[in-house]
């Protein structure tokens, strides 16, 4: 019997993560069958396009070294055998120690002699850990089992063909997409004030990932609108003034910013009007809480006909917040609290977190208020702010980062971690419910995939602190300024004209930056390979009970691609952030049991065992 052949489009950290569970599972479920594995990405094997080598110096990733890995663990519950390895941390241990062999680029020898586990490493070294990774795939891969590297795009695929941009092609009997993000083009409103800017002028970057972004044709002392506070902000406020020659220095205790002359202006504003949450600086103080606690399948299962998010999971989720927030501050710094845990614990479990009786718990056991977890204040710490001018709402800015930073630093805040470690385990059990099909689905486009998605990425998936300090130097340097919140845009006399609900001045600029990646949109995807397969009805945006939600319409058990009618292909899978199944990215910390581990041996096993399935005879059903 020839071999069997599958293709997987895009290379990336998901795409090798499929492949180390189809090696991983392959002993169990491939027996005598012989497979070849064509890797088909114009970026390198492991990196990807994201974490690839070739981008700038300066950008870091958002996590710290200890909270980064491939393998998977004990914890992960998987059909699959287990294949653990190091974290990223411990990789670099054993390069240091000589135990693991890896070329690494020149410039990394320093990063990789000094850095500790709570360093935010850059993302050239994640680079260098993604190739090993993937070179420990390769080596490990078992018998009959062939890997070909396609430096590539794929442009089309039809019958059974994968079509590529070099004039080659592939016959694949099973494809499997793990693209990530969808590059999109302007939804209509962008795409209005793009030819309105084009007619006066003006220049309008639309949302993009930002290292892929040229900002070169933005004049030094230019005054930008930016519409966008969070971690592509972070990036774009890099690339334009370390990046064009300015320099952070140690001055007083504080973090200096000295201009090169070449920089632009930023005025930046977003919905919120404040940047993300800093990181934690800081290990939980005692045992890690228990989750998920509330928001479990029973729970869930309790509540009557279709659910709406915001008005009856919300509350689930928002206790199980607050539960790991004061197991932490109960266990963790037990002098700043009137109660014994136990009594704590049994009382807060009887009451909805909603409740009056909740909010008198806590104000009867937790006397500081700066202890209590208000998270409506947190989600819009801005609202009900009004400044009477933009310097006055930029003080108060200065001192609500300088307060973050501070709190993010001090383990005497702590708790803050335990609410963070339990929206982690809320967003792993995400997937599993919108497998459910119980929501509403106006609730579930606009309130989870809408609000609390950007409420994750506000509170958990924020920068490096020291983002925040050079946020804060750059703004003493005159070179970035606050605008606020609910920022809004208009054209006006010939320019944009930027203003916000937080104070009554206005900025006007010749040119705006949206600083943010776009959202899912199939239907808008700049990639032509997957408009050809939509176009062709290969490939259906998923649709809500009727509202698109922008994504890649997958069956969420086993990513498998659905087709316009609704039936499964039985050979074409796809997983990624904007698919059905809706899931974070592809490494994560260890010892979560993260989704996506869970995920790609899902589907790596059904791919296995399609490939082994006999065939079906004439007329079977």
């Amino acid at each position: 019997m020839p071999p069997a052949q599958l293709a997987i489009i895009g290379a990336g950290p998901r795409g090798v993560g499929v492949l180390e569970r189809l090696s991983a599972n392959a002993a169990e479920l491939l027996g005598d069958r012989r497979l070849v594995v064509h890797l088909i990405d114009p970026f390198p094997p492991g990196p990807g396009r994201i974490w690839r080598y070739e981008q700038s110096p300066l950008l870091r990733m958002n996590s710290m070294t200890e909270d980064v890995t491939m393998f998977t663990d004990e914890t992960v519950r998987i059909d699959g055998p287990i294949g653990p390895g190091p974290s990223l941390f411990e990789w670099v241990e054993r390069l240091r120690a000589g135990e693991v062999d890896h070329a690494l680029a020149g410039d990394l020898g320093d990063e990789l002699n000094s850095l500790a586990s709570t360093d935010f490493p850059t993302r050239r070294l994640q680079s260098a850990y993604l190739a090993w990774f993937y070179h420990q795939v390769l080596a490990d891969l078992p018998h009959g089992i062939e890997v070909v590297e396609h430096h590539t795009r794929a442009t089309g695929i039809s019958d059974d063909v994968v079509r590529l941009a070099d004039g080659g092609s592939i016959r694949a009997d099973i494809v499997v997409l793990t693209v990530g993000h969808l590059d999109a083009e302007p939804h209509p409103a962008e795409a209005r004030l793009a030819e309105e800017a084009a007619a006066h002028g003006l220049a309008y970057y639309p949302a993009g990932y930002t290292a892929d972004v040229d900002y070169t044709a933005v004049p030094p002392g230019e005054h930008v609108l930016v519409r966008g506070f969070g971690l592509a902000f972070v990036d774009l406020m890099l690339l334009l003034t370390e990046g064009r020659g300015g320099r952070f220095t140690e001055l007083c205790g504080g973090l200096h910013y000295e201009p090169s002359g070449r920089e632009p202006v930023l005025h930046v504003g977003s919905r919120r009007g404040v940047p993300y949450h800093a990181k934690p600086g800081y290990k939980l103080q005692a045992e890690r809480p228990p989750l998920p606690k509330f928001f479990t399948p029973e729970a869930i299962y309790e509540i009557p006909g279709e659910l709406d998010f915001y008005a009856q999971l919300w509350p689930l989720i928002a206790k199980e917040l607050a539960w790991g927030y004061y197991h932490e501050l109960f266990n963790g710094h037990p002098e700043r609290v009137r109660l014994g845990f136990g009594e704590f614990a049994d009382r807060f479990a009887d009451h909805r977190w909603d409740s009056t009786e909740m909010h008198e718990l806590i104000e009867e056991s937790v006397p500081g208020e700066q202890d209590r977890l208000d998270l409506e204040r947190l989600d819009k710490p801005l609202a009900d702010k009004r400044f009477d001018s933009a310097d006055a709402f930029g003080k108060h800015l200065r001192e609500y980062i300088e307060a973050d930073l501070a709190r993010r630093a001090n383990p005497a805040f702590s708790a803050d971690l335990g609410a963070f470690m339990a929206l982690l385990s809320v967003y792993g059990r995400l997937p599993g419910l919108v497998a459910t099909g119980r929501l509403d689905p106006r609730s579930q486009v606009s309130d989870l995939d809408g609000w609390f998605h950007g409420f994750f990425s506000y509170f958990a998936s924020g920068p490096p602190p020291r983002r925040l300090d050079e946020l804060l130097a750059l703004e003493q340097a005159g070179v970035v300024s606050f605008l606020g919140a609910d920022m809004d845009v208009t054209l006006e006399d010939g320019r944009f004209v930027g203003s916000s609900a937080s104070h009554p001045g206005k900025v006007g600029a010749t040119t705006l930056i949206e600083a943010r990646l776009p959202a899912a949109s199939l239907s808008r995807a700049s990639d032509g390979l997957l408009r050809q397969l939509l176009e062709t009805g290969q490939l259906a945006e998923e649709l809500v009970r009727g509202i698109p939600s922008g994504r890649i319409h997958t069956r969420v058990a086993d990513g498998r691609v659905v087709r316009p009618d609704g039936t499964p292909q039985p050979r074409w899978f796809s997983l990624g952030p904007h698919t059905s199944a809706r899931s974070a990215g592809a490494f994560t910390r260890p010892r979560t049991n993260a989704v996506s581990f869970r995920q790609n041996d899902a589907t790596a096993r059904e791919i296995l065992r399609t490939l082994t399935r006999p065939p079906r005879s004439p007329g079977q059903g």
